[in-house]
């Protein structure tokens, strides 16, 4: 098995700069998503992308071009995140809850379907839900560093142990065990992993957001308290805040949906991490605006809600959201 040829890169030879721009840009979404997994956070994944386009420009005059454009940018993309995870010295050492994840935030959906498919397969699903739900994102960084780049380049990206040996400088030996060390940890902590998924929601998942929405925005704590498992447990990365529960839960929902008090909760609905989300925006008593003040990011298991993940509003422009209604 070899890394597959990269149309994009048929043209690229060493100091072609206008090639290696639109190289760049064609793979820019996918290496986004790559450095989001390694580093856990939309923000860091950023920085890292800019991070390897620079790289990538200081190099380009030594790349000797040809079909595998794409893997040379993979390669950097994958270095530049380890260079990142020594500096931040950031991995998660337990994992009883995302609360112990800080940095961890949500990946929009409209984001996740602009990654471009190979031009062999233009209706090519890259980011499975397997591959970017929350939990996967949250595991993987127990994960010491070079484990975690392991495991994404051969089982994400099915990469062969040689050519993952070779972009991290080490044996396929040493790749091989990373590997293997890396697949006990998810089968440990993410035993159902291998259960099918399907990509996009469900026709139930849309149907349980729209009745999560209508709940919140009625303050109908009896009704939210419906949706959810007896186990059900929330976080707010990065706050250490955890509540696991119906009855820890329902009083929190019982105090901020404006059941307890005058202020008025308008919700939209949305996607992250190929998950069901909801975008709230709180209008406060004499205020004629609503501010977008959280995404909650809805984990359903047996057709109720297991986890609710809320993030703040930082990512508005992302999800495609106002930050006013």
């Amino acid at each position: 098995m070899t890394i597959p040829m990269d149309p994009m890169g048929v043209a690229f030879r060493a100091g072609d700069e206008t090639a290696l721009t639109t190289a760049m840009e064609r793979h820019r979404r996918e290496l986004h998503v790559h450095c989001y997994r390694m580093l856990g956070s939309f923000d860091d994944a950023e920085d890292a992308v800019q991070e390897t386009f620079v790289r990538a420009w200081r190099a380009h005059a030594e790349f000797d071009g040809g079909p595998h454009v794409r893997a040379w940018l993979y390669r950097i993309a994958t270095n530049t995140c380890l260079d990142a995870i020594r500096r931040n010295k950031r991995r998660a050492t337990q994992l009883g809850s995302f609360a112990e994840v800080p940095w961890l935030s949500p990946y929009p959906d409209r984001m996740l379907d602009l990654v471009a498919p190979p031009e062999d397969e233009p209706q090519a699903v890259l980011v499975a839900r397997e591959t970017v739900e929350l939990a996967y994102i949250a595991v993987i960084q127990l994960l010491p560093a070079r484990q975690r780049a392991v495991l994404l380049l051969r089982d994400v990206l099915q990469w062969p142990a040689s050519e993952t040996a070779a972009a991290l400088e080490i044996t396929v030996a040493a790749a091989n065990s990373a590997l293997q060390r890396a697949r006990a940890t998810l089968r440990e902590q993410l035993p159902d992993r291998d259960a099918p998924r399907r990509s996009d929601l469900s026709t139930d998942e849309r149907a349980l957001l729209m009745r999560f929405i209508a709940a919140h925005e009625s303050g109908d704590v009896h009704e939210a308290v419906s949706l959810m498992r007896d186990d059900i447990r929330v976080t707010m990365p990065p706050y250490p805040y955890l509540y696991e529960g119906v009855a820890a839960v329902s009083e929190l929902i019982r105090t901020g949906t404006g059941a307890a008090g005058p202020e008025m909760w308008i919700l939209r609905p949305t996607a992250a991490n190929r998950m069901p989300a909801a975008a709230s925006y709180l209008c406060e008593p004499g205020e004629s605006r609503a501010r977008l003040f959280k995404f909650d990011v809805l984990r359903i298991v047996g057709g109720r809600i297991a986890e609710i993940t809320t993030f703040g509003p930082e990512l508005a422009e992302q999800f495609g959201v106002p930050s006013q209604l």
